[in-house]
């Protein structure tokens, strides 16, 4: 179990017992802050770098300040900087190059990437974000950096022997990254793999880059791993041999029909549990998301849970997301007041899918 959670309680807390609040990554960005991107890309209007830099500036304030109000204990600036999770830092690795979109499904189109070189740590991806962001608020910041086996699995492989070679040199290059963060201030790394839960026999690949990511960084930074989509079962309980202190797992879209999957043998690291599922753009109710907390206390107890959306809410309307996120914070501290008041959770009831 991690000891690392504590040191982002809030001083002022006013309960004994303490559900850490946070979020996934992305948030909805502002309509403005589209606009301005527009305008920065049109060769024929004057909206130039600086003009698109301050807009990003200003998307990333105002968003940070969003996540205070709504009560998170640790923030992100809704990655307002960021485009796609996987272009965003091919776009500063050697050894990538971009050759146009490909169609994923339907509509969309991805732009993705092909490694044709030995990929190269030259400049930091995410320190400049981490200062900005931390210098906007008072409160922890927490730093998402997509995972080296996402990025090598969502880009085509033209230089490496395979995937799990690519995947391990760019969680060298992680681990640079981490180690310069770390240097910036800070304490709270969250390593997405969503590619993880689609590929479940890869999971000793994503264990060995983990290994290289964490290497000499220190015991007091927390490192969560985000993973979505997929079935559990085919990973669970070998994810528990990560070096992690917190998995992120998207439980809410699925109604919680995968809980029982992490009861048996014990879940020994801590939970980040989704308690509001980003693919319905309506807000849950706080006495709904109130429940959801409580499954997570099924799972383990209250020093180990920490409540979070399933996943980055970027697709969500901007109300919606909000909303969200303010009843999320609300049902965590009644949840807190209810535990600090003798609420008792039976860890070994039988759930409907036992019976």
């Amino acid at each position: 179990m991690s000891d690392t959670k504590d040191q982002f309680r809030p001083d002022d807390h006013d309960n004994d017992h303490f559900l850490l609040t946070t979020v996934v990554g992305s948030y909805p960005k502002p309509k403005w802050l589209n606009r301005a991107k527009e305008l920065y890309q049109d060769p024929d209007h004057s909206f130039d770098a600086e003009d698109y830099q301050e807009a990003k500036d200003d998307a990333a304030r105002l968003i940070t300040a969003e996540h205070e109000r709504a009560g998170l204990d640790v923030v992100v600036d809704g990655e307002m900087r960021r485009n796609e999770m996987v272009e965003f830092f091919a776009h500063r690795i050697e050894g990538y190059e971009f050759n146009g979109p490909v169609k994923v499904w339907g509509h969309n189109y991805f732009d993705k990437p092909s490694v044709v070189s030995d990929v190269e740590y030259t400049d930091s991806w995410l320190v400049d974000e981490y200062e900005f962001t931390a210098a906007a608020t008072d409160r922890p910041v927490k730093v998402p950096i997509t995972g080296p086996y996402t990025l090598a699995s969502w880009s085509f492989n033209e230089a490496y022997e395979d995937d799990a070679e690519l995947s391990y040199a760019l969680a060298d290059l992680v681990n640079e990254e981490i180690e310069k963060l770390v240097e910036a201030g800070a304490r709270y790394i969250q390593i997405d793999e969503p590619a993880l839960a689609t590929t479940p026999d890869d999971h000793a690949i994503v264990g060995e880059c983990l290994e290289r990511i964490v290497a000499d960084i220190p015991e007091d930074v927390r490192i969560g791993l985000h993973v979505c989509y997929g079935d559990y079962s085919r990973i669970y309980p070998e994810i528990l041999e990560y070096p992690v202190d917190e998995f992120d797992l998207e439980l809410a879209n699925g109604d919680y029909d995968q809980l029982d999957v992490f009861k048996d043998p014990e879940f020994t690291a801590d939970l980040a549990l989704g308690v509001t599922d980003v693919h319905v753009a309506e807000v849950e109710s706080v006495e709904q998301i109130e429940e959801n907390i409580l499954k997570g206390l099924e799972i383990v107890p209250p020093e180990q849970l920490v409540v979070s959306p399933d996943c980055g809410v970027k697709l969500l309307p901007r109300e919606v997301a909000y909303g969200k996120m303010a009843n999320m914070a609300e049902a965590a501290r009644n949840v807190e007041a209810e535990l600090d008041a003798g609420l008792e959770i039976d860890r070994n009831a039988p759930t409907p899918a036992d019976d």
